[in-house]
């Protein structure tokens, strides 16, 4: 049977096959972008900032738990960048890692808290233009009260759903975004996810569900008593917020290793729960 026999004369099938060689030739790029796109890895902002606030204060080289390889690719874009000397892409954020995010911070133009070496999402996506993308964000949200008293709206969410655990309401006498506000603070309300509450007529079984339920939901959490130079009182900070003074990422870090959150870096004599943070906690 010939061309013709089909219905098909040599000049058009030729003018098809070439109209089909070059619609394929054309879709190549847009095949090869998507696959691009597509391999590149992927970095997992929540572990990487809490390795931020855990792995500085370790004493040792450790990988925080599921952080290794988020924590490695985020390495490797500030050596790439000249941020980090080469040989520190080991997985754990240590000071030296640390140091080297607040220099690229401050290379786009970021100041005080905004610079302090702990990722925040508009700072950790650029960073990784063409090498990574970035799953789990962390989103702290827009401002806002709970007592009168100023925090963010991860926090408030926070404190709300630990307080339906406990079955007490988690009034408050210091919020966030507080510098110089409480010297005794030692800076730790001067930025995002740091509380102080009241235990004004509360017994001492109800202060230990307290610190208990705050816990469980994602906060680093103590009792403060005269005993330790303070006025009865909780203090909770929300690990993985991504506003957090240095001061309040390393009573995280304490937490973490099992102490007290403060100078003298006791033991930790609140509850026992299994560590955690908000977007882990409602997973």
């Amino acid at each position: 049977m010939t061309m013709t026999d089909q219905g098909f004369s040599r000049k058009t099938f030729l003018k098809t096959g070439a109209l089909g060689a070059a619609a394929a030739v054309l879709s190549v790029p847009t095949l090869g972008a998507g696959l691009a796109s597509a391999a590149l890895p992927a970095v997992n902002m929540e572990k990487v900032v809490l390795a931020a606030q855990v792995d500085p204060y370790r004493g040792s080289v450790a990988i925080t738990a599921g952080a290794g390889p988020s924590v490695k690719l985020v390495q490797q874009a500030l050596i790439a960048k000249k941020f980090l000397a080469a040989g520190y892409a080991d997985g754990n954020f240590g000071k030296m890692t640390i140091a080297a995010y607040k220099k690229y911070q401050q290379s786009l133009g970021y100041t005080g808290l905004d610079a302090s070496g702990l990722p925040g999402p508009t700072s950790l996506k650029k960073l990784g233009t063409n090498r990574y993308t970035v799953t789990r964000p962390i989103t702290v949200g827009a401002k806002t009260t709970v007592s009168g008293k100023r925090v963010n709206t991860r926090t408030k969410n926070m404190l709300v759903a630990a307080g339906k655990r406990a079955g007490i309401t988690m009034s408050l006498t210091q919020g966030s975004y507080n510098p110089g506000g409480v010297g005794a603070s030692a800076g730790t309300h001067d930025g995002g996810g740091v509380v102080d509450i009241s235990v004004s007529g509360k017994t001492s079984a109800q202060m230990t569900k307290m610190v208990k339920a705050l816990r469980e939901v994602g906060f680093a959490a103590w009792h403060r008593t005269p005993a330790q130079g303070f006025a009865h009182h909780i203090h909770a900070v929300a690990i993985c917020d991504t506003d957090m003074s240095p001061s309040a990422q390393a009573q995280v870090g304490d937490y973490y290793r099992g102490r007290n959150g403060l100078a003298s870096h006791a033991a930790d004599d609140g509850p026992k729960v299994t560590k955690t943070y908000w977007e882990e906690y409602l997973r």
